[in-house]
Order: structure tokens, then C-alpha cells, then sequence
């Protein structure tokens, strides 16, 4: 086992105040901390603590010890997932990601390009599900809605440059034989003719604070109903404030809207579109930074390309955790590379789900984690004079962590058994892909 320096992206949507409150930190912090990144991209690879070097270097050195033979043979010589907190306080960009195969083609496209060039969409060729589990009230636009409900939405701003593509929603069959409908919406949007962009987002915008304000108290009585769509209007308000003049701010308005309590999540496969608004939530996704931009973003966007992966069926449910045991719970999605457990010890000890390569976080409490003593000469035993028996690199058989913490334990490990009292959250590999 081997404590991690988890590298914090300062993004400028970033909050001043989740990541140092879960760290312990004096808040607020000097500037924004979008998101914490525990593992081994390339882009940002956690540190060991013990000194030495980074985790993506101790996986590179010895990758069947420190993944396991199982997960090297279906994923290679990486580690397939990457544990974020992640905190926002302004919206992130309207995004799509693609499947193992687009990743594929287009990282092979633009093979040419150097990897920061501005206009580059595939970074690497991978996959990037990602699941987010809210631990403060998290609000996200996650998911198309279906036509009719789009429509009358639309029909509730009474804004004239939108009634057209009203009606044609009025017009189209219900989900699922209505996506090309919805898709066809999303892209007359975000193609907007550009004279006429700002008129149409100003309009928008007007008309979702007056949505937005028939839910508030003084505003409701007899004959004033409260809009069902006053959330979704108030958040693409503020999103405009955020983000003025963007055409992301009229996109949303076709995106399911919805604000996950504590302890809940979505699942985002690919071709899901999606933009988280803002809070604080454990972020799990496959090992890879391919993401393509429609808007409220100053980075890089890329509508044809975005709209060519887009899926607009795609359903974006929120997920309780399914209880497997006493103190351990799961989200089930169907992605291979990675699955995310929920702990919640009392006392202990308790033996840690998942095998194979695994990170932990500490939320509450502190938890000490023990290792089985191993044989001499087993697999968890570093060969004499091997990179992993240096002093540096020289797994733990005990370890505590306290609350804000984590740590990898490799597939070399084995079973983990902990003490607590502690809230935990465990990243291993997912099920085998079919």
C-alpha cells in the first residue's frame, strides 16, 4: 500500500472551499480547486508519499505486480480508472464522450497533431465513462429530455426565434424513435446563425428569469402556478451570468436537469450529453482525458464532431447504491474499468472489497488498513533487488488514513482488511467487458 499526493487541478470553475475542507485545509483556499486527481494519468499523476517516484512510474516499473495479471491482459500495462473529487462553482462545459472505438479513430486522425494543440478532441484512444456520486447537493444537466417535453418548455419561454423548432418537436414521436428529433434541435442550436447568437441568448436568458421567478413565494397564489420548469430556467440564468453570450446557456434548456442529493449518482456512457453545474462529488471515470466541447467553455469546441458522437437516447437515471453487505455498498454500471464501493465502517475489522489494483479515500474518520503477512517467495513479496523491494517503493503492511487521504493498494496486495470508524470510498477495476 502506498499513500498518495493526489495533484489538484485549479480550474476556473473550481470551488475555494470542497477540496480543502475534505484535505483539512484552511478555507477559503487561495484560488479555485476544481478537482483532485488520485492516480496515474499522465497529465497528472498522484505522488507517493514515501518519496521516490510517481504512481504512473511504480505501475510502469512492474505493471503484472502492481495491476495483476488479469487486469495487464484487458487493459494493458495501465491502470484502467481515475478517482477525482471534483467542485464546482461555476458550470462546466456542455460535453460528449466517445466509445473505445471513436476514441480509436479519432485519436488515429489526429495522430499528426501534437498533444497540446488547441484544437485536438483525442488526447489518447480510450474510452471515458465516468460515474459522479454527490457528496454535497450536486446539480447537473445530464441527458436529453424527450421531444415533448422539450417542446413545452420552449413554448414556456415565448421566445418567437424558437417556436419552429418547437413545433418540430411537437411533431415527433416519443423517445426512442424521437431522438433524431431531439439531436436535430440540439444541433440548430448550436449552429445558430452568428448574427443573430446574441439576440437569441439575451431573449433566453430574459425569458428563463421570468420562469424562474413564478417559484419563488411572492411570486405564486391563486393563478399563478409555479412553472414546472423554474429550475431548470434559474440554472440557465445563472449559467448565463457565468457564461454571457454563450449558446450553451439555450442547450441546456433541451437537457434533463436535476439536482442529486448526497449518496446519489448518474452514469455517463458515451454519447451522453452532459455539464455539471455545481457541487462537490467523487468523480470515477475510465483513465482517459478525451472530452469534446460544445460550449460554456473558453477551451476548445468542436459542434460537428461533438454532435457525430452525440447519442441522443441515451438515459441518464440517477443511481442509489445497491447494498452488497454490512457497510459496503456499490454503484453497478456496465463499465469495465472501473467499479465504485461505498464504506461505511463502524468499528471492524472488515475485509475491502474489489481485487486487483485498487485507491482508497478517506471521507470521515480515519481508517487503519492491514495486509495479509505474506509467504516468502509469494507474489506479494518483492524479488530481491526488483524496483519494488526499493526502500522507496516498499508496499505497507499497515496504513492509516485520515480523513481527506489515499492511497493504491496493488493487485500484489490482496485482500485489505480495515478498522475503523471511517467513511471510505474504493476504486477497482469493473466486470470483465463481454
Amino acid at each position: 500500500m502506498d499513500l498518495l499526493r493526489p495533484v489538484i487541478k485549479p480550474y476556473a470553475w473550481g470551488s475555494t472551499d470542497g477540496i480543502a475542507t475534505l484535505q483539512g485545509r484552511p478555507v477559503p483556499a487561495p484560488g479555485p480547486e476544481a478537482e483532485l486527481w488520485m492516480g496515474a494519468h499522465p497529465s497528472g499523476p498522484s505522488g507517493l508519499a514515501a518519496g521516490g517516484d510517481s504512481l504512473d512510474k511504480l505501475i510502469a516499473a512492474d505493471p503484472e505486480r502492481e495491476l495483476g495479471p488479469d487486469c495487464v491482459a484487458q487493459f494493458g500495462p495501465r491502470l484502467p480508472f481515475l478517482l477525482k473529487v471534483l467542485s464546482a462553482a461555476q458550470a462546466l462545459s456542455i460535453q460528449v464522450h466517445p466509445s473505445r472505438a471513436q476514441a480509436r479513430s479519432g485519436f488515429a486522425a489526429e495522430r499528426d497533431l501534437t498533444a497540446n494543440d488547441p484544437g485536438r478532441n483525442y488526447v489518447d484512444d480510450w474510452p471515458k465513462p465516468e460515474l459522479l456520486f454527490a457528496l454535497t447537493p450536486f446539480e447537473v444537466a445530464a441527458g436529453l429530455r424527450t421531444p415533448a417535453d422539450a417542446a413545452a418548455l420552449l413554448r414556456a419561454l415565448g421566445v418567437r426565434r424558437l417556436a419552429p423548432l418547437a413545433d418540430n418537436l411537437d411533431a415527433a414521436a416519443p423517445l426512442p424513435a424521437g431522438a433524431s428529433a431531439m439531436a436535430e434541435a440540439l444541433a440548430t442550436i448550436l449552429e445558430w446563425p452568428p448574427t443573430d447568437r446574441a439576440a437569441l441568448v439575451t431573449e433566453v436568458t430574459t425569458a428563463c428569469h421570468r420562469l424562474a421567478a413564478s417559484a419563488t413565494p411572492h411570486s405564486t397564489g391563486p393563478g399563478v402556478p409555479s412553472s414546472p420548469y423554474a429550475a431548470a430556467c434559474a440554472a440557465a440564468a445563472r449559467v448565463a451570468t457565468e457564461h454571457p453570450g454563450d449558446l450553451g446557456v439555450v442547450a441546456l434548456l433541451l437537457m434533463q436537469h436535476a439536482v442529486l442529493e448526497p449518496g446519489q449518482a448518474v452514469f455517463m456512457p458515451a454519447g451522453g450529453l452532459h455539464a455539471y453545474l455545481r457541487g462537490t462529488g467523487i468523480e470515477l471515470l475510465a483513465n482517459s482525458d478525451n472530452v469534446v466541447r460544445a460550449g460554456l467553455t473558453g477551451k476548445h469546441l468542436d459542434v460537428p464532431e461533438l454532435l457525430k458522437l452525440l447519442d441522443p437516447a441515451v438515459e441518464v437515471p440517477i443511481h442509489a447504491p445497491r447494498v452488497i453487505s454490512d457497510g459496503i455498498s456499490w454503484f453497478d454500471t456496465p463499465a469495465p474499468e472501473f467499479r465504485l464501493y461505498k464504506i461505511d465502517l463502524t468499528d471492524g475489522p472488515l475485509t475491502l472489497p474489489g481485487e486487483g489494483p485498487r485507491i482508497l479515500l478517506t471521507l470521515q474518520g480515519q481508517v487503519t488498513l492491514h495486509t495479509p503477512t505474506p509467504a516468502p517467495g509469494s507474489p506479494a513479496t518483492p524479488a530481491p533487488g526488483s524496483a519494488s523491494a526499493s526502500p522507496a517503493t516498499a508496499p505497507n503492511a499497515t496504513l492509516e488514513l485520515a480523513r481527506g487521504e489515499s492511497c493504491f493498494v496493488s493487485a500484489a496486495d490482496g485482500p485489505i482488511h480495515a478498522t475503523g470508524p471511517a467513511s471510505l470510498i474504493l476504486a477497482a477495476p469493473g466486470i470483465p467487458s463481454s
